[in-house]
């Protein structure tokens, strides 16, 4: 069993993290520019929510935190950054601040905000190949990833987010959207923890299912926050997504609404960590994660 702290994990094992995720990318022989967009986005602050997930997750496994631990989340933490930078390109969501600082494109124009994107996007495929486990593991957590990040996966939520703009999306359509472009990296986070770990087949159905859950609590409780929240706690713009007519949980179920619906979430989550405290997996680390969330 762990004695280790969600604080503890930030303090530790994420400083540890954001140094390697600065060398790996100080270290790739590419165009100055591109690699200076890449590390400009990179280590411009965060939360680091889904690589936390990851090392909480290994260790409530009783999995110790390895290189490999660090490659699987930094590569995760790769993947949500360039989204990050291609979400607030003016053909998408068209943001000028983001994590407190002015947006990739801003700083260095759309052209190379694109690739470097596209470059962490594909170095992060590079980094999980050399994670040192089982070929049979290894080829898991690249399919994961891909199917996370992908097509299936958070692609196709943004897909439906644009598409849905303009219309009123119902509750379900909604969840869908979101169990995509939010949910499926955090789902990942979860899953990835579990294979690192060996979880059993039961256990990782109850990871994934907590991933969903968990999922939906941080995209609920970030809609809850673009209405109550300031521009300087957020880092990044307020209050537009009623100016821009966004779907959002507030906009389909107004504010008390949607904080009762965190709320159910956050109790559906609570039933899956006793599921998962019935055989046998601590969940301290888990309980401090859905913490985050209590309004």
């Amino acid at each position: 069993m762990s004695n280790k702290s969600i604080s503890a994990l930030q303090a530790g094992e994420i400083n540890e993290l954001n140094l390697q995720m600065q060398n790996r990318i100080e270290n790739l022989d590419n165009q100055n520019d591109l690699r200076d967009a890449m590390m400009y986005s990179v280590m411009a602050g965060g939360k680091r929510i889904r690589p936390l997930i990851v090392f909480a997750t290994c260790l409530s496994l009783n999995e110790p935190i390895s290189p490999s631990t660090y490659v699987v989340a930094g590569s995760l933490e790769f993947i949500h950054t360039y989204s990050l930078i291609h979400d607030d390109l003016p053909e998408m969501d068209n943001d000028d601040l983001r994590r407190g600082k002015p947006t990739n494109h801003k700083v260095y124009g759309q052209a190379m905000a694109v690739l470097a994107g596209d470059a962490l996007l594909t170095e992060a495929f590079r980094w999980l190949s050399e994670v040192q486990v089982s070929a049979r593991r290894g080829l898991m957590l690249v399919h994961k990833l891909s199917q996370a990040a992908g097509a299936l996966g958070m692609v196709d939520g943004q897909a439906r987010d644009i598409k849905g703009e303009g219309q009123q999306l119902n509750i379900e359509q909604l969840k869908v959207l979101h169990a995509g472009k939010t949910g499926a990296l955090i789902r990942y986070a979860f899953e990835a923890g579990g294979i690192l770990a060996n979880a059993t087949e039961k256990q990782q159905q109850l990871l994934s299912k907590l991933g969903s859950v968990y999922g939906l609590a941080f995209q609920i409780y970030d809609d809850i926050l673009d209405v109550t929240s300031s521009e300087q706690e957020m880092g990044k713009a307020v209050h537009k997504d009623q100016s821009e007519n966004k779907n959002t949980y507030p906009t389909l179920l107004g504010l008390n609404g949607a904080k009762e619906s965190l709320a159910d979430t956050l109790d559906e989550a609570s039933g899956v960590l006793e599921q998962l405290k019935d055989i046998g997996v601590e969940t301290k680390l888990f309980e401090e994660l859905l913490a985050y969330f209590r309004i």
